[in-house]
């Protein structure tokens, strides 16, 4: 496995500690307060650069979850996207999943600060990766920590003639490990639910899910969600912790998932629905225009 290095941020009002990896996708492997580990590990790091198992918090670029089938189209442009190649992985359907940039080494890092981290990924300058995503354009993620809160805030910009569609997301994997599974709770607020087949995608049909607090118990989630506010809040707490994911802007679907397997939780925030590349329904940064999302992590 090659060298990866590693950037360490702190608080300067607190000891938390946010690590990421520019060169292993920018991934974020760690956010730990006062030492006590607060993503999910999964199956490290090593196994996220190779096989493309997600843990910490990764990003979901170009697209967050699965796509329905092996490509899409955009503006006219038909995109067919090989598995094993140009970073497409699929699930055990079959189908796409959770874009190309597990792992993906060529960031480049524009600010290195105690607690702020900026890199950037020039679409245009790729054409591997531009094969897959044939829209040239600009990715910037800026990081910051401070006052107990991780924020992590998406810039993409559209450096030519093409609109860029955002369909991308987010996958923090969530944990309280000095708490049993079963007495986390979960607080999630009103937003659509869309219900998915076996294989995890949208059947078409609509829900309406009220704010809820309950306690995770045994319970297992996999569910996607639509018409997420700007401004809301989802929560995982137990014992003296609680940890808020808030979908400051841009991020108006959801996916929750709390796997019966690992003790994690997730609130993943989505520019838009899983599919949502195959079905429409997403916004577009017009050529030489820009938009930003932002989602904070506030350990409380």
């Amino acid at each position: 496995m090659p060298e990866f290095e590693s950037v360490t941020l702190r608080d300067p009002s607190s000891a938390l500690t946010a690590t990421y990896f520019p060169n292993a996708g920018m991934v974020a492997t760690s956010l730990a307060d006062d030492g006590v580990e607060l993503l999910g590990q999964r199956r490290g790091l090593q196994a996220y650069v190779s096989t493309h198992r997600t843990m910490g918090i990764p990003i979901l670029y170009p697209w967050a979850n699965r796509l329905s089938s092996n490509g899409y189209g955009v503006d006219g442009a038909v995109i067919t996207l090989t598995p094993g190649t140009g970073g497409v992985r699929t699930d055990q359907h079959g189908v796409p999943i959770h874009g190309t940039l597990a792992g993906y080494p060529d960031w480049h890092v524009t600010t290195q600060l105690e607690s702020q981290l900026t890199a950037e990924l020039d679409f245009a300058a790729r054409p591997g990766l531009l094969a897959t995503f044939s829209f040239p354009h600009l990715l910037e993620l800026d990081i910051t920590l401070a006052d107990r809160t991780l924020t992590v805030k998406t810039t993409v910009t559209a450096t030519t003639g093409s609109r860029v569609p955002l369909c991308f997301g987010f996958h923090p994997y969530l944990q309280l490990p000095d708490v049993p599974r079963a007495q986390w709770r979960i607080e999630t607020p009103a937003m659509t639910l869309h219900p998915v087949n076996a294989w995890g995608i949208p059947t078409g049909a609509m829900e309406e899910h009220e704010a809820t607090t309950e306690t995770l118990g045994d319970k297992i989630f996999d569910d996607g969600y639509d018409e997420v506010p700007d401004g809301s809040v989802f929560a995982l707490s137990g014992g003296d912790r609680r940890i808020e994911v808030h979908f400051d802007k841009g991020y108006s679907a959801a996916q929750v998932f709390a796997p019966g397997d690992d003790d994690v939780v997730c609130f993943e925030p989505m520019t838009a629905p899983t599919d949502s590349l195959r079905r429409g329904g997403y916004r577009v940064v017009n050529p030489g225009e820009s938009a930003v999302a932002q989602f904070r992590l506030k350990v409380a």
